[in-house]
């Protein structure tokens, strides 16, 4: 419920969202119904937010995107519903210019979950995510740090964002509060084209 509204909050006290990541012209993956275009006022550096969803196409291929076409991406809860997760990355990466950043939020599997699959809070959910564990109960875990690895992404921000998530409340969907956010927070930098 409004994920991306309750994290563009936590966003704004940040500055490195100002100073870096919300600089000129984004994009927001599967960002209805609560886009990050709403808040572009709040973030001196941001002209505008492009908001894409299902209705504009693939979310995983981005086929009618240019190459290096915005200067930011977000993708909030998105990913956990694509089919390929390495695909959707790299054309996510691809979209973004040279210098610019991708912001992704994912559910982690231990605080949205709760060791249940498939998911009992989002039958379209493909894939859950955790920063990394040996072995995970999940049999469609992705582990972010392996990710990171396979595809040599240089990465300035891994964090697990549990802010307001109450222990008390296991047995219910924690993103349908006003306040919780039970996810892992990913944002990538794209480097440079490297020269043969």
């Amino acid at each position: 419920m409004n994920e991306q509204s309750k994290s563009t909050k936590r966003r704004f006290y940040d500055g490195a969202f100002h100073s870096r990541y919300f600089i000129g012209a984004g994009i927001d993956i599967g960002g209805k119904p609560d886009p990050l275009a709403r808040y572009v006022s709040q973030f001196s550096g941001m002209t505008s937010v492009r908001t894409w969803d299902i209705e504009d196409g693939d979310a995983q291929l981005l086929s009618d995107i240019p190459d290096n076409s915005y200067d930011f991406g977000v993708a909030s809860h998105s990913l956990e519903h694509m089919v390929d997760v390495v695909e959707a990355l790299k054309n996510w990466l691809r979209i973004i210019k040279p210098g610019g950043y991708l912001v992704i939020t994912i559910p982690d599997e231990d605080l949205y979950e709760l060791g249940c699959w498939p998911s009992q809070w989002n039958g379209d959910h493909k894939h859950t995510f955790t920063i990394y564990k040996r072995k995970s109960w999940s049999p469609v875990s992705i582990n972010i740090l392996d990710l990171v690895v396979k595809l040599e992404l240089k990465v300035e921000r891994i964090m697990l964002v549990n802010d307001f998530f109450l222990e008390d409340f296991r047995g219910e969907d924690q993103t349908m509060m006003p306040l919780a956010e039970c996810s892992i927070e990913i944002i990538i930098k794209k480097i440079k084209e490297r020269l043969n």
